[in-house]
């Protein structure tokens, strides 16, 4: 019985063998939430033979409670709004305007460090198979989850080695479907359930998106 993954290495084997009905689809694309979702994803879109790209999503909180989120941006200029909490804390456009500004920059930022010169993903009418390390309140991953249902994306997957049980029953309403090996009702933290659990490095992000890009081919062409 499984209890813990050695690395996000192993992490992202197991969880590759419960993916293979995506494999060598050409409307298959992986996206990683960065930094720690990259090696795991790295080795399904290798067993998948499908590409592997990056979603950098920046949460917008709300100003003074930053932890709360009212929105998020993504790579291409995506703007997400949760007009619920907008509305509900009065928050004007100004704040808004200003808060996304702000993590734009730092978006950009992040976007040129991993993707390079390479162009971005295009997600509409394919299969995204969205992967990170491990999901505790999952504010980032339905953050994500919105982006691709702006960009009319057909169908999402979301997929990783561990999760809350909460937050996997919340994100199977938002997607067409979850992987997920460990679904523990005492989550703790995702760090617990792996025995080594060092910080990605942006090195070892680029590596792998650039070691990916010679297993499969892209599909980030915006025209495609």
């Amino acid at each position: 019985m499984l209890n813990r993954f050695r690395n996000r290495t192993e992490a992202g084997q197991l969880l590759a063998s419960s993916l293979m009905t995506y494999t060598h689809r050409t409307d298959v694309l992986v996206l990683a939430l960065p930094r720690g979702g990259v090696p795991v994803a790295f080795e399904i879109a290798k067993a998948l033979q499908v590409p592997l790209d990056v979603l950098v999503v920046r949460k917008l909180g709300v100003p003074g409670e930053e932890e709360l989120a009212m929105g998020a941006i993504a790579s291409g200029g995506v703007l997400v709004l949760n007009e619920r909490v907008v509305q509900s804390m009065g928050i004007a456009r100004e704040d808004i305007a200003r808060t996304a500004t702000f993590e734009r920059k730092i978006l950009q930022q992040r976007e040129q460090l991993y993707r390079g010169n390479r162009p971005l993903y295009n997600v509409k009418d394919r299969t995204v198979i969205l992967v990170d390390d491990g999901i505790a309140t999952g504010a980032t991953m339905h953050a994500a989850v919105s982006v691709l249902k702006q960009q009319q994306c057909a169908h999402i997957v979301v997929a990783t080695p561990v999760a809350a049980a909460q937050t996997c029953d919340e994100l199977e309403k938002e997607v067409d479907s979850v992987v997920c090996l460990l679904k523990p009702e005492l989550f703790l933290a995702v760090g617990y359930w792996y025995e080594q659990f060092e910080p990605t490095s942006d090195d070892e992000v680029r590596r792998l998106l650039e070691q990916a890009a010679t297993i499969a081919p892209s599909q980030s062409d915006p025209s495609a």
